[in-house]
């Protein structure tokens, strides 16, 4: 499944949800928290309400069989040899006039049927509620750019400043106030035609809202271990927020009885408190359980209850969010992608839609869980998060905390432990480190061009940096690899994701001429070649944002046939499709002013997780592995990948 959210559906987002507050700027303690007026009187309210495009939003089409089976061995085509391929289109031309056609039929009777959502969104939501192994590497993460005024990049202000901006937030879209988000792209006359008017890049700007549904459980809620299939959990009326550090849990109300949100001086004032609480590191940190694999942690968390916790793990389930304050600064980025990514594993409840992260020196980062929602709201919140704190703060360095009862307000949570539970929690932080010890992440920047030239030459960036990371694979190991790299189609009603499939006939035979057979070919040939790739990348990002892709429709495909109690057909059974659903080149791309950079873990133990972001003049890469590969000699061939093309664009031959 992809990872993060296509970068064409987020390239044009807003800076913030909310454009600006009225001339309630300097929000005081007491306008803040006003018995006579909504906090909402300070943000400049919407025209429209928040879920107002939802039941206007279109359906998301459910392809024709013949051509997602065309698209599938289209993809398959480079990555098989000719008895390989030979077999697996056998497999897809039998399906698709066997059992496929009638599968294809119910699924379109079922959808049907349902037209209050998308055809995608349960088994998308089941398959990753149905993940057994541990969320914490595939939860991915997204790491703030420093506040400018770096003062205000304190622990304790920033971490104020970011609830706060967090609670008014979830008071807007509570009020139903909230503009909903808008995505802007281009779209030529004849694609509106062809497409019936879905989003996709061309010659004019249309604007299109996207569903906002995931926000419904951005707050208060949680995803809940249960044997073979998770749960999500949400309570609305829950006032508190969950704070952790040392792997310790705190609560707090950051609402007060009339569901005003709680001045920010007082939450500096509680977040001060727990900042400065002498209680030692927790001998056996609860979170480290949320790091486990699901079936494991669902029977620990049956005998937590068992034990007498059940009302503070309700507490935990139905905290605002989690806010992680850890104790430790960062070296460098690949010091803070680990801590983003993972931590101690003490100090995270993985399990949460939301986490914010601070580390002792101001790095501000969010982790969420995929289950709720994919990356478009996680960017708008963070986007808002960034707005409001960076331009609009609260707290001030300097900053007086209220004089308030702070030891009676936050209350840590004790747990009740017997030594089955003390047992499970050590094996599970020795089941964490064994992982993350295996778990690498390396950098790197391309300083020597980027979109401004590759524009200039009619290239898509994005087709570009797809064929470096496939050009290094086969520089690095000799052969092509799967890949996947992250769709949204978040402009139908309960869209999801979906996967682009980046490796083509065209840039397989691309790679080979650049890595394989760099003499053999002239500039003009090469340029050829990545205009060809770069024109057919294009349609394949065409067909993914506009419902077109083919692994959500096979995915549904088998789901339906699965549900029906019959035996899977060998199109699902083949080894090249089982491939495919653990790619080895696992991409993701975002851009936003609030953004320094994201990562996520391997899907595949062979594989790479790639987060990427091309910029005006630079290209910057954060990758992850296993031992099975070096992530820094790969990033050396991508980066030398990278040098040949612009060397070609430039008009210079191949040394």
């Amino acid at each position: 499944m992809a990872r993060l959210l296509s970068v064409r559906c987020v390239a044009s987002l807003r800076k913030s949800i909310i454009n600006s507050r009225t001339t309630a700027l300097g929000i005081t303690k007491q306008n803040y928290s006003s018995k006579k007026e909504s906090s909402t009187e300070y943000w400049s309210q919407s025209d429209t309400p928040f879920m107002q495009h939802q039941k206007s939003l279109p359906r998301l089409p459910i392809p024709k069989l013949e051509d997602t089976v065309r698209r599938y061995l289209a993809a398959q085509r480079p990555l098989l040899d000719d008895d390989q391929f030979r077999r697996t289109e056998k497999f897809a031309h039998d399906f698709q006039s066997g059992v496929g056609k009638r599968l294809q039929e119910e699924l379109v009777a079922q959808d049907k049927s349902n037209t209050h959502t998308s055809y995608v969104s349960e088994q998308c939501l089941n398959w990753f509620l149905s993940i057994r192994y541990t969320i914490m590497l595939t939860n991915p993460f997204m790491v703030f750019n420093p506040d400018p005024k770096t003062e205000y990049n304190d622990q304790l202000v920033k971490a104020t400043n970011m609830v706060c901006s967090a609670m008014s937030f979830m008071k807007i879209l509570q009020a139903g106030l909230q503009r909903p988000e808008v995505s802007h792209l281009n779209l030529t006359k004849r694609e509106m035609d062809g497409f019936k008017g879905l989003v996709h890049r061309a010659s004019s700007i249309l604007s299109r809202p996207v569903d906002m549904s995931p926000f419904i459980r951005l707050f208060n809620s949680t995803r809940i271990p249960k044997r073979r299939v998770d749960e999500l959990f949400t309570d609305e009326k829950a006032p508190h927020l969950l704070v952790m550090r040392k792997g310790n849990m705190y609560v707090f109300d950051v609402v007060d009885r009339d569901g005003d949100l709680v001045p920010p001086a007082e939450i500096q004032s509680h977040l001060k408190y727990i900042l400065s609480d002498p209680t030692p590191a927790a001998a056996f940190p609860l979170g480290v359980l949320t790091s486990e694999n699901r079936d494991v942690w669902a029977g620990l968390r049956d005998k937590l209850i068992a034990a007498g916790n059940a009302e503070h793990l309700q507490i935990i389930d139905s905290a605002l969010f989690c806010l992680s304050l850890d104790d430790e600064s960062m070296r460098d980025r690949i010091h803070l992608s680990h801590n983003m990514m993972h931590g101690d594993g003490c100090n995270r409840w993985f399990d949460k839609p939301i986490t914010i992260i601070l580390t002792k020196d101001g790095h501000a980062g969010i982790s969420h869980d995929h289950a709720w929602g994919d990356g478009l709201a996680a960017l708008i919140f963070q986007n808002e998060i960034f707005e409001e704190t960076t331009k609009r703060p609260l707290v001030h360095p300097g900053s007086a905390a209220a004089a308030v009862d702070s030891a009676s307000a936050v209350r840590r949570l004790q747990f009740n432990l017997d030594s089955e539970l003390e047992n499970g929690i050590r094996k599970a932080k020795e089941n964490f480190d064994s992982l993350v010890s295996t778990l690498t992440f390396d950098a790197m920047e391309f300083k020597k061009g980027g979109k401004a030239l590759l524009k200039k030459s009619k290239l898509s960036p994005d087709a570009v940096v797809q064929l470096a990371f496939q050009m290094g694979f086969l520089r690095r190991y000799g052969q092509t690899a799967a890949a996947c790299e992250s769709c949204s189609t978040a402009g139908f009603r309960h869209g999801r994701i979906d996967c682009i499939r980046p490796v083509t006939l065209q840039t397989q035979r691309c790679s080979h001429a650049f890595v394989l057979q760099p003499g053999r070919h002239s500039v003009e040939q090469l340029q050829a070649m990545l205009s060809e790739c770069s024109t057919n990348h294009r349609q394949l990002i065409k067909e993914g944002t506009t419902g077109q892709g083919f692994d959500g429709h096979l995915l549904a495909l088998q789901i339906l046939s699965d549900s029906e109690g019959e035996a899977l057909h060998g199109l699902y059974t083949d080894p090249a499709y089982s491939a495919f659903g653990f790619s080895i080149l696992e991409t993701s791309t975002l851009t936003s002013p609030a953004l320094d950079f994201a990562g996520f873990g391997p899907y595949a133990p062979d594989g790479f997780g790639l987060f990427y972001g091309v910029f005006d003049n630079r290209i910057s890469c954060t990758v992850s592995s296993y031992p099975t590969r070096n992530v820094r000699e790969f990033l050396q061939c991508v980066h030398k990948s990278l040098e040949d093309i612009f060397t070609v664009l430039e008009g210079k031959t191949l040394g």
